[in-house]
């Protein structure tokens, strides 16, 4: 349980940390997000969206216990990384290391999540 609960916190605050990164990006460094979202063929209006339901997303994960909506959220995360995996790779920019990163720490997330929910049952 001890080490769960640790995995938990390093994964977890590890994602987030990460997420905080890509959202601060999204808000401060807009035009060259706009320019990749446009490599991607992504339209740029979502990108002040996006940035919105990462942090949504990760209130959703750190708060919402035991939750249909923390449930969404790892989900959207888990959908968001493995496109953003496949947009990097379909460019062949070499950047979906990033994503391979987000995919292992929001696993082992979810995983210790449930394993320190299951055994407060």
């Amino acid at each position: 349980m001890k080490t769960a609960k640790i995995l938990y916190y390093i994964s977890t605050g590890l994602l987030t940390l990460l997420m905080l990164f890509s959202a601060g990006m999204y808000f401060f460094n807009h035009e060259e997000v706009a320019n990749m979202f446009t490599n991607f063929g992504y339209p740029t209006y979502i990108i002040y969206p996006y940035a919105i339901a990462k942090i949504l997303g990760l209130i959703a994960i750190w708060f919402f216990t035991k939750s249909v909506i923390k449930e969404w959220a790892y989900s959207s995360f888990f959908f968001a990384f493995i496109l953003a995996f496949f947009a990097h790779v379909m460019i062949n920019d070499g950047e979906q290391t990033g994503a391979i990163v987000a995919i292992i720490l929001l696993i082992t997330s979810y995983i210790t999540s449930k394993k320190i929910n299951h055994d407060k049952l």
